[in-house]
């Protein structure tokens, strides 16, 4: 059974969203102390956590970075605040997706059957792949390049990967979104943009500048390295 943590101090949504959660099999925790999240982090040990902005104390972006520091559970953001600068803002604090108050039921579950889905169904055997000195780990969520090795987020970790193992060939933007997000109906376009963006920056990091190139209007490319 699935563990889903709720860090969100409206009660109502929490009562709604526990209530359906609970018919989907779900085990479903939420959070009382706000200023003790990370504690109840580690206590209810979740698969995913659903996170709103606002919140007492410190707001989800804080709660987020913290979360990163230790886990790449998957986090989604709930929130009345669906700008672009606060899409921005979460996905580059490690969000693995974002929904906007009011929002669907429906689209609630879709979007955590698709990232528990995508974040768990990896096998427990290591599996790499390798192109020109990367070596992507899939089982760790790591990325590997001479010396240096860095961690992955999930979302992180499957564009790399489709990348890799289409290597010198363009993957077209639809066919990012389809395989992150197992749909193509519920997500903004920014989204991919800013998830391709944070995997760059990261991967500069090790001395991998420039290697995924954008082609206009098609998609992105893994430069073939020498």
């Amino acid at each position: 059974m699935y563990r889903i943590m709720i860090v969100e101090d409206d009660k109502t949504i929490v009562e709604v969203l526990k209530r359906q959660l609970e018919q989907w099999n779900y085990q479903v925790t939420s959070v009382k102390n706000f200023d003790q999240v990370m504690e109840e982090f580690t206590a209810a040990d979740p698969h995913l956590v659903l996170m709103d902005i606002y919140l007492p104390f410190y707001n989800g972006y804080y709660w987020c970075s913290e979360i990163r520091k230790v886990s790449n559970v998957p986090v989604v953001f709930l929130s009345s605040a669906g700008d672009d600068m606060n899409l921005v803002m979460a996905v580059n604090l490690g969000a693995d997706d974002f929904l906007t108050k009011p929002f669907r039921m429906e689209v609630v579950l879709a979007k955590i059957q698709a990232l528990l889905r995508r974040t768990y169904d990896f096998g427990t055997d290591p599996q790499t792949l390798v192109c020109g000195g990367i070596t992507l780990n899939l089982s760790e969520g790591t990325v590997s390049y001479g010396q240096e090795k860095l961690s992955l987020t999930r979302n992180e970790l499957k564009i790399l990967e489709l990348l890799m193992e289409n290597k010198g060939e363009i993957v077209s933007r639809d066919e990012l979104i389809e395989a992150l997000w197992q749909t193509e109906d519920f997500i903004d376009d920014n989204t991919l943009t800013v998830n391709v963006a944070r995997l760059r920056k990261k991967l500069e990091k090790i001395g991998l500048k420039n290697v995924i190139q954008t082609k206009k209007s098609q998609g992105y490319l893994l430069r073939i390295l020498p």
